[in-house]
């Protein structure tokens, strides 16, 4: 396992790699949305089932619109997600045709949140390009909340860990689906 800044990521992201990364609450387990291959190997890694669906998180709406059916969303619902971005809140939007079902699930929507944090800003901006962000645990653990747990729980399961500080949340973030408004998680 390699220790990177965000700007040395882009590398290990293009080439299928599993990235350990700090966000606003936790230590995120992440890779390339496009590369099914780096998905399996996510989802295998933390022994999740694909029919969960993944979270893409991203620096700005724009890393997001190729995963996200904006026509099915009404001014008003967008309007509601931009103005708690960038923050802790995670919307689940309908998705485009043709996104893989190892990023949505048995779902037909994705959740996503443009991100706040500045590693996770940096490491999106590195690649243009959102991530898949998944909390780093193993299914049913707690979240790692270090770079000495990563070390130990997956030193020989990901490619690079991101140096970097835990943002000042204390709960994962808050979902909501978009379509609803109705909150599915309340993380504050």
């Amino acid at each position: 396992m390699q220790l990177l800044n965000a700007s040395e990521v882009a590398e290990v992201y293009t080439q299928g790699g599993v990235i350990a990364y700090p966000t606003e609450a936790v230590y995120g387990l992440g890779c390339d949305p496009d590369n099914l291959n780096a998905i399996q190997k996510l989802l295998d890694i933390k022994q999740r089932p694909w029919q969960k669906g993944l979270i893409l998180v991203a620096s700005d709406f724009q890393q997001l619109a190729p995963y996200i059916d904006e026509s099915k969303l009404t001014t008003a619902q967008l309007e509601f997600a931009f103005s708690k971005w960038p923050g802790p809140f995670t919307f689940v939007m309908p998705i485009k045709p043709g996104v893989s079902k190892l990023l949505c699930g048995q779902f037909d929507s994705i959740a996503v949140r443009v991100s706040s944090h500045p590693v996770v800003r940096a490491l999106c901006d590195t690649v243009n390009k959102p991530f898949v962000s998944s909390s780093a645990n193993i299914a049913g653990h707690d979240p790692a909340m270090s770079a000495a747990e990563i070390e130990h729980t997956f030193s020989n399961d990901i490619t690079a860990l991101v140096v970097g500080e835990l943002g000042s949340q204390r709960q994962p973030s808050t979902i909501i689906d978009a379509r609803s408004g109705k909150i599915l998680r309340n993380g504050q």
